[in-house]
């Protein structure tokens, strides 16, 4: 019995070492040419103090100092982030009583706007009129410093579409609801041109599924696709198997997570890459959280894998984009020694 019990030890051992074998980033060579795309969430604009928010927090009345002139999901929010070196902007779309979609984050309109209600249930017409930098306080409510600077800017989706011709987009349906899946490829099906600019899509499994299959090559990801992505492979990604719903996806990864996934990073990178998956790392995620955050500052940016081959998630466009820059730069110059 000992004898056997020392080689059932052995075994184990022996298969342990097998599986850290087998998902030794050292196995996937860097890939050659890796870069990293920026994602701009929400354009550039004002950031906020994240601490203790849950779903129903009115963020407009945390902004922080110093206070910028752009207001999140504007036009001038995502030109400005273009600028900074995005590739990719996530927007925010309800639907409109006439037919469209609105670009606004929130799902009702009292917090960030002088209007009323939930946002869905108006025609963008009225929302036009409406001040979407008037709810802005960074100090509890006693002054409103973006207040009548953004009488008119709230954008409809083929305004957004229309004005950026090379731009690319990255589409967060704010409900559950199947019918926006819908709607958005009736939208793309009447403009072709407009295809190329949605980059991607994610939120609700309803409308962010629908699309994907009406939508010929679009990709994204919902909570459930995520779900049942990651967790199998946290299961059985030790055996190289990927799950059917990391494959053709966009896959996003917590930067607190995503050091637990087998093979990271290389070798995971190479398995996603191999089934046609793009990676997006975006911010710690902490349980409890209303969401997770973004890649938002220099301690995040340390913790990016040297030859990350994918996307990363920013709330702070102006920040991050240098700070990528300078050690992409650094690398450059120490490969050239």
């Amino acid at each position: 019995m000992r004898h056997r019990g020392v080689w059932l030890l052995a075994a184990g051992g022996l298969f342990l070492l097998g599986v850290d074998l087998l998902n030794a980033s050292w196995l996937a060579a860097p890939p050659a040419g890796a870069r990293i795309g920026l994602i701009a969430h929400r354009g550039a604009h004002q950031s906020f103090d994240l601490s203790g928010v849950s779903r129903d927090t009115c963020t407009a009345t945390r902004i922080r100092a110093p206070i910028m002139p752009q207001i999140e999901n504007t036009l001038a929010s995502m030109r400005a982030a273009y600028a900074a070196g995005a590739e990719v902007v996530e927007i925010d779309v309800h639907p409109t009583t006439d037919g469209g979609f609105a670009v606004f984050h929130d799902w009702t309109l009292d917090c960030r706007t002088n209007g009323h209600g939930v946002t869905r249930a108006h025609a963008m017409a009225y929302l036009k009129t409406l001040d979407v930098g008037y709810g802005y306080s960074a100090d509890g409510g006693k002054t409103f410093p973006l207040r009548g600077r953004g009488i008119g800017l709230m954008p409809s989706l083929a305004d957004v579409l229309t004005a950026f011709p090379d731009g690319r987009f990255f589409v967060n349906f704010k409900s559950n609801d199947a019918r926006e899946g819908d709607r958005l490829a009736a939208i793309l099906h009447a403009h072709p041109a407009w295809r190329r600019r949605v980059w991607g899509v994610y939120g609700g499994d309803g409308p962010t599924d629908r699309a994907m299959r009406l939508i010929p090559g679009l990709r994204g990801y919902s909570i459930s696709s995520i779900e049942s992505c990651l967790v199998p492979y946290f299961a059985w990604g030790w055996s190289g198997f990927v799950p059917a719903a990391c494959r053709h996806a966009i896959v996003p990864l917590p930067i607190n997570i995503a050091p637990w996934l087998w093979g990271w990073p290389y070798r995971f990178e190479a398995r996603m890459r191999a089934a046609g998956s793009t990676l997006v790392l975006i911010g710690p995620y902490h349980r409890g959280d209303a969401g997770s955050s973004g890649i938002d500052g220099a301690e995040d940016v340390a913790r990016i894998p040297r030859s990350f081959d994918g996307f990363v998630s920013t709330n702070e466009i102006g920040t991050v984009a240098p700070l990528l820059a300078r050690r992409q730069s650094a690398r450059t110059i120490s490969s050239s020694r």
